[in-house]
């Protein structure tokens, strides 16, 4: 389990580091403590400070035998189970397409791309947060997969700074969405796949919208946020004219 404490200020450390013997005799299973100071009062959760509060600071969790690893600034699906089928649902509709290339784009600690990856296949995993890609590496050595990198970089600018394209283009972007830019480079570079998993359908069509080469092949909803109006989609999109 991991506790992660926000707090405006650092006036309430002390005490929260008196408190802590009590709080782990309670509650054992505790593995990952710590404080992020966020001190402006804004949308944003989170501050860039982070001041960890126990030894360890990487929570180990497995999903369909496949290691991934969790720190306090690293985005993770909220609901285990759920993501456990997404992950899974992900991984059987990539092992149907004829692809040896894929990149995992807003990749997270890779959960995605490392369910979908085969030993044959090269895959490349782009996040914006370094502590999400040090995750995503530390899964990845045990799988005994040769062809995977990841790196801490923009996934637009990444992609749109490349003249070629994988056969398989994985997108699972924030709230809002992967955007014109990288809605339009997509269209011109034209990827015989593009795997889309969203926790905003809204942003997600006004996206498939904008891809008008492309046909939705498959789409399924996942309930990740239960007793809300909220849900998780995963859209498989097929170039128009592609491999069939």
């Amino acid at each position: 389990m991991m506790l992660r404490f926000v707090l405006r200020s650092h006036s309430k450390l002390a005490q929260l580091r008196a408190a802590l013997p009590w709080l782990q005799q309670q509650l054992p299973q505790l593995q990952v403590i710590s404080a992020n100071i966020q001190p402006v009062h804004m949308a944003i959760l989170e501050g860039e400070e982070e001041i960890a509060l126990t030894s360890e600071q990487t929570l180990p969790e497995r999903f369909n035998d496949v290691p991934l690893y969790i720190r306090p600034q690293s985005f993770f699906q909220t609901n285990p189970q759920v993501a456990a089928a997404l992950y899974a649902t992900a991984r059987d509709w990539v092992a149907e397409l004829p692809v040896h290339s894929m990149w995992d784009l807003f990749c997270g600690v890779g959960g995605f791309g490392l369910h979908c990856a085969t030993p044959q296949m090269q895959l490349t995993g782009i996040e914006i947060s370094a502590e999400a890609i040090a995750c995503a590496q530390q899964s990845a050595q045990p799988l005994g997969l040769e062809k995977v990198s990841f790196a801490a970089l923009d996934s637009t600018q990444f992609a749109t700074r490349h003249t070629s394209v994988p056969q398989l283009v994985l997108v699972n972007p924030p709230h809002r969405g992967i955007g014109a830019e990288l809605c339009a480079w997509l269209s011109r570079m034209a990827p015989d796949y593009i795997l889309y998993s969203s926790c905003y359908p809204a942003s997600m069509a006004q996206d498939i919208a904008r891809l008008a080469d492309y046909d939705i092949s498959r789409v399924q909803l996942f309930d990740m946020f239960p007793h809300t109006a909220h849900f998780e989609v995963l859209t498989l999109l097929r170039r128009k004219g592609g491999i069939a």
